[in-house]
């Protein structure tokens, strides 16, 4: 990751002046901005109350988010792509690197998760920040440029991760939670909604 890159975005919170006016959904770990035409979906474990899976959907594409604990040194986004295509190619899908707007990415065509044969676009990019590392899936028509694409990407680099000042083990996920006002909606506010028909199963990397 260029220092260009990175300073464009996704941000640590140690970067983002909060007096901007910028409305932000607060999910603990992830600030995100409210961009109109975008549907926030979470999944959540009912046993711990902490949020499992951030997907963001717009123009019937959608990004899939996740904060993890990283080392200081960095390093961490090259160690993950290698897990990821080892996966893909083991499951019977197909896996590139390439340069895409936040540096090297992985280009995929991934198995869907109801075990049928046509193979699906997604696309693994990695963002390195403070002792944090990001990690976005997209998936549908983002996951080719496009202006799909265009307008997902611009809502992860308004994203601002949280980490916090605890001892954390190097790819930890960081803990999301749901804001007070979706808790008090109960599970009616907990339901992801899908945009689309439901796309390949994402394992967390650990």
């Amino acid at each position: 990751m260029t220092d260009d890159v990175q300073a464009q975005g996704p941000w640590d919170e140690s970067d983002v002046d909060f007096a901007d006016g910028v409305d932000r959904v607060d999910l603990g770990a992830l600030l995100i901005p409210s961009t109109k035409g975008m549907d926030l979906q979470v999944q959540v474990d009912e046993q711990s109350g902490n949020i499992v899976q951030v997907t963001l959907a717009m123009l019937g594409s959608a990004v899939q988010v996740q904060p993890y604990a990283a080392p200081r040194s960095g390093g961490m986004w090259e160690d993950i792509r290698g897990q990821i295509k080892k996966s893909i190619s083991a499951a019977g899908g197909l896996v590139e690197e390439a340069t895409g707007p936040f540096g090297v990415e992985l280009r995929a065509q991934v198995k869907p998760s109801d075990g049928g044969n046509n193979l699906q676009p997604a696309r693994f990019v990695g963002v390195e920040g403070r002792r944090w590392f990001l990690r976005a899936v997209f998936l549908g028509k983002s996951a080719r440029p496009g202006p799909e694409a265009t307008a997902l990407e611009g809502v992860v680099r308004g994203l601002v991760v949280v980490r916090g000042g605890d001892a954390m083990a190097v790819g930890a996920p960081i803990a999301m939670r749901l804001p007070e006002a979706m808790e008090q909606a109960g599970p009616a506010g907990r339901a992801p909604v899908n945009p689309f028909e439901r796309g390949p199963e994402i394992t967390e990397i650990r």
